[in-house]
């Protein structure tokens, strides 16, 4: 296999999102209340959606620094390459990785954009996650509708409006959305109790791939208040473990035939040993749980049949693809993100996958996302364009080493444990 003959599509990219991303998006009886870009005396640039303090503003947006150049918290945009949240240069960057297309999250508002969720009051929180949508796909993922697979955010107050964003994003050709990995942690009901069915509905009669990124409850898994970074950066599968429980068990998916989850950014090479332990409780316990699945099934089936996964590297997940439903298995870039190979994932994708298939590395790479979330960038791409070798081509003149930004210091150590104890996360009620 050689890397500049894959196409790859990331269902996990982020958008470090632009200052002036609500200009023309929201009503003008709105606009004093829109989110906005402060600075504070020390020259630091911060979101803040009202009186609510937004995400990282960078969020390890350190893509072609050295890793002695990462920084958790990039104090300016300045200290980014402009790929990070500038459309036109984020498909120059996309195309000098060998990328043709990616699904990207939200970044500031949080994974599953709770903090638009904290505004004033809830009409106008509702007009903030329209304007957001309004801007994703008119501005961002229309400027190249063949390099963006569109993805919504939600409010995740009331089912009904959720669902009915759901149905007008469809409507506007986005079938995918974020969801949170464990909507509790915002205050909501579980997804368990029924209040999400509305959504669930909409989700399955449109298509809509419900999408749960790992970090999207706002909550850092780690172990002990005192533990040092690493052990919360060793633990995002754990996280994604406790979403896909939540889901094999749930009792909704007989109601809604076509429903789809997504796991992302928790990787694949420890679902096989879940999906097993699931069947074994089933086995032994489901005497007194009382659980049931229709048709006899068991956990693991329903898992492989509706739930999407995905891997950055994963070289055990792709020793256990046989265990999985290549289906329903795709490819993540993660860009601008820490965890992101850019620009050499042509090259780690090669080497990963030498022993699989053609037919299954064409799937992963990226039959199964444009499948899952209804995207087709051949219909105005040819696929020899879509190479990794071609995409290149187009833009060799493209540095690939960030030449702006700082090295570490004790700030970033206090602002990643910060943001763990929540401080610095969503809710944080502090003024510059």
């Amino acid at each position: 296999m050689q890397p500049d003959e894959l196409i790859l599509i990331s269902v996990d990219d982020h958008i470090c999102e632009p200052p002036d991303m609500f200009d023309g998006h929201v009503p003008e009886r709105y606009r004093e209340h829109a989110p906005r870009v402060l600075t504070d005396d020390d020259g630091n640039q911060q979101w803040w959606y009202g009186e609510v303090r937004g995400r990282n503003l960078g969020l390890n947006a350190v893509a072609g620094k050295p890793r002695e150049m990462f920084n958790v918290n990039p104090a300016r945009y300045e200290e980014m390459r402009p790929g990070c949240y500038d459309v036109h240069e984020r498909v120059r960057d996309m195309s000098a990785g060998g990328q043709l297309a990616g699904l990207n999250f939200p970044n500031w508002p949080g994974f599953a954009a709770p903090v638009l969720s904290q505004g004033p009051d809830r009409d106008t929180n509702l007009v903030m996650i329209r304007a957001y949508n309004d801007w994703h796909l008119d501005e961002w993922c229309a400027a190249y509708p063949d390099r963006f697979i569109p993805c919504g955010v939600l409010p995740m107050w009331d089912a009904d409006l959720a669902a009915a964003e759901i149905r007008r994003l469809a409507a506007a050709g986005c079938h995918a959305v974020t969801f949170s990995e464990n909507p509790t942690a915002f205050g909501a009901p579980s997804i368990h109790s029924g209040f999400w069915d509305p959504v669930f509905a909409a989700a399955s009669d449109t298509g809509t791939v419900l999408c749960c990124h790992v970090g999207s409850s706002a909550k850092r898994t780690t172990t002990t208040p005192d533990a040092p970074p690493s052990v919360a950066m060793t633990l995002p599968a754990v996280a994604a473990a406790f979403t896909l429980a939540d889901l094999i068990w749930a009792d909704f998916w007989a109601r809604y035939p076509d429903l789809r989850f997504a796991l992302t950014e928790g990787d694949i090479g420890w679902i096989p040993y879940f999906l097993q332990r699931a069947d074994h409780v089933q086995d032994r316990h489901s005497g007194w749980t009382g659980q049931k699945f229709a048709d006899g099934r068991r956990p693991s089936e329903l898992f492989l049949e509706r739930i999407i996964t995905c891997f950055i590297t994963d070289e055990v997940g792709v020793q256990l693809l046989d265990r999985l439903n290549i289906e329903n298995v795709c490819w993540e870039s993660d860009f601008p993100h820490s965890d992101s190979l850019w620009p050499h994932g042509p090259e780690c994708v090669a080497e990963l996958m030498d022993k699989v298939d053609a037919e299954t590395v064409a799937k992963i790479t990226y039959g199964n996302a444009m499948r899952h979330f209804q995207f087709d960038p051949f219909a105005s791409r040819s696929r020899e364009s879509a190479t990794a070798g071609s995409l290149r081509a187009e833009a060799a003149d493209v540095d690939t080493v960030t030449r702006v930004g700082r090295q570490p210091d004790a700030s970033d150590i206090e602002a990643f444990q910060a943001f763990a104890g929540g401080a610095a996360a969503v809710g944080a009620r502090s003024r510059p």
